[in-house]
């Protein structure tokens, strides 16, 4: 957008005595190629292009989207904003904004994926069906997907911000399913990075889809848990979704803000065990949950949650910050132009302990080894959650046995990190998908292996 037309609109929104005006302005490109049953099933690619307005009095929010750029559309899309709230602006005396253009450092990206053919995901994923089904004939599906994101983003504010920022996101998602009679089992795998086509270039394929279809082979002929409360040893990398959906929204200033949080007030307060230890990162490089700029124009941070136990911060905007009393963390984020930015988590982890695996396994007499998380579900007020196991065994006399399937992990968020006594030194991180109230943004997940001393497990 041309500088002096962002500087109008702007002033049209000081002039309904805002007092603060920000302009989102996004044109967003996906291409997408699938590969189910040994055939493509669909090629996708789309652009879209919009500007979002957001007008702040005090700590009330105004916002509106559209996808036309004209002037005086904008200013008059502005002036009937302003007319939700007010009923005659009044004219201010005021020096005009000033736009001052920010330059930002960037993921480094070397091949975009905007010069990139869509015929060139096909191998990888032809590649990965062939390797699946090679496991065993009870490999009857194997779906797979290649997709990237590239999003060139402007954003300017009545503070004189001018920022541009060019968001590149690859990702490749594999789904192996096998099937002996009527039962059913399906092993998943679906890294992703801030990388351009190199991220498939640079990918294990063959490793991701013996992964996925062992996993499947293995769950399938598993028995079923029963269930019970009982320690559990946690498995890294996407195990760490239960933190982030149970503690990790609970501690944005979305939920502080609205009092909808157990952690309300606990600032400096003693929360989990010790030996835990939480951080929350934008800046971890060309990682699938790392920003350049959050969607208020703030450089991203590597943010200490949790150290030691203790409380120490918690994600927020500009409203979060304002109404909590917090500083801002550089963790504003929205799926697109058409949502208003709010305190979103980015690269979320347990941070590695000093404890080993295989320590851990030997200080549990009977538990669960959840060795791979799935999905689930939680209650953001209460942290109340419920996960499935993708990959759990059963722990006997502190050695792992048998696997075992149907294992859900159900608790409340801010009471299991106070039972996590043991945190191991492997740490990963996964990529995954956010959802909130500023719609689904990308981000990571992840952990070391860690041990709770009891949880209730679900079962048969």
């Amino acid at each position: 957008m041309n500088e002096k037309i962002a500087s109008n609109v702007i002033e049209a929104g000081l002039d309904a005595k805002a007092d603060f005006v920000e302009l989102f302005i996004e044109e967003t490109r996906q291409s997408s190629v699938s590969f189910v049953d040994q055939k493509v099933e669909t090629v996708n690619a789309g652009t879209e292009f919009g500007i979002g307005i957001r007008l702040i009095f005090g700590t009330e929010v105004l916002y509106a989207s559209t996808s036309l750029e004209e002037e005086s559309h904008l200013i008059e899309l502005v002036r009937q904003l302003a007319k939700t709230r007010l009923n005659t602006p009044t004219e201010l005396k005021r020096e005009p904004v000033v736009l001052r253009q920010t330059t930002i450092p960037s993921q480094k990206i070397i091949l975009d994926p905007k010069k990139i053919s869509q015929e060139k995901k096909l191998p990888f994923l032809k590649l990965a069906d062939e390797i699946a089904r090679r496991e065993s004939e009870k490999i009857f599906q194997v779906n797979a997907r290649a997709f990237d994101v590239t999003s060139q983003v402007q954003i300017f504010n009545s503070e004189g911000l001018f920022v541009n920022d060019y968001r590149v996101l690859s990702r490749f998602s594999l789904s192996v399913s096998a099937r002996n009679g009527n039962e059913i089992y399906s092993g998943s795998e679906s890294p992703g990075a801030q990388m351009g086509f190199e991220f498939f270039e640079n990918l294990d394929i063959e490793s991701l889809a013996l992964s996925a279809a062992r996993r499947a082979l293995l769950m399938l002929d598993a028995s079923y848990i029963v269930g019970k409360k009982m320690p559990v040893i946690m498995g890294n990398g996407f195990g760490g979704v239960i933190f982030h959906e149970a503690c990790g929204h609970p501690l944005e200033t979305e939920a502080i803000r609205k009092k909808s949080s157990p952690f309300v007030g606990k600032l400096g307060e003693q929360i989990a065990n010790p030996c835990l230890t939480a951080i929350d990162d934008g800046t971890i490089p060309n990682s699938w949950g790392s920003i350049n700029i959050d969607d208020e124009g703030n450089l991203p941070e590597k943010t200490i949650l949790i150290e030691n136990g203790i409380l120490k911060n918690y994600l927020s905007d500009r409203i979060g910050a304002l109404e909590v009393g917090v500083r801002r963390t550089g963790s504003a984020r929205r799926e697109s132009y058409n949502y208003p930015p709010v305190a979103r988590m980015r690269n979320t982890y347990i941070a590695p302990g000093k404890d080993k695996l295989e320590d851990m396994i030997a200080s549990v007499e009977e538990g669960l080894y959840a060795k791979k998380m799935g999905g689930g579900s939680v209650n953001p007020a209460t942290g109340e959650f419920n996960f499935s196991v993708e990959e759990g065994y059963v722990i006997r006399n502190g050695k792992i046995a048998e696997p075992v399937r149907g294992a859900t992990l159900i608790g409340k968020g801010h009471e299991v990190i106070q039972k996590i006594s043991m945190v191991s030194d492997d740490l990963e991180i996964s990529a995954g998908m956010c959802g909130a109230s500023s719609g689904t943004i990308p981000v990571t997940v992840g952990q070391p292996s860690i041990k709770v001393d009891e949880i209730l497990v679900g079962g048969r």
